[in-house]
């Protein structure tokens, strides 16, 4: 259990620091790093309310629902910060 959570903060990591890049994020790694696994979960209850299937454990489809859930984090992030 405790494997699995280490990985998917992972996942999510890698999501925040690719999603980072695509909206070019001035923020810095550590911070794109947290929004990534927060834009993960975001991603995974987003593709569950439009009915998309990416629960194939770790996936190409599970990487692209969680960067385009950090990415609208991020996105949100800014709107914040305005």
């Amino acid at each position: 259990m405790l494997v699995n959570l280490l990985l998917w903060a992972l996942f999510g990591a890698i999501a925040g620091f690719l999603a980072g890049k695509i909206m070019g994020s001035e923020n810095s790694l550590v911070v794109n790093i947290i929004l990534g696994i927060i834009g993960s979960v975001v991603g995974g209850f987003v593709a569950g309310l439009l009915g998309i299937n990416y629960n194939d454990g770790f996936s190409i489809a599970s990487l692209l629902v969680a960067i385009v859930g950090a990415c609208i984090v991020i996105f949100l992030a800014r709107l914040v910060r305005r």
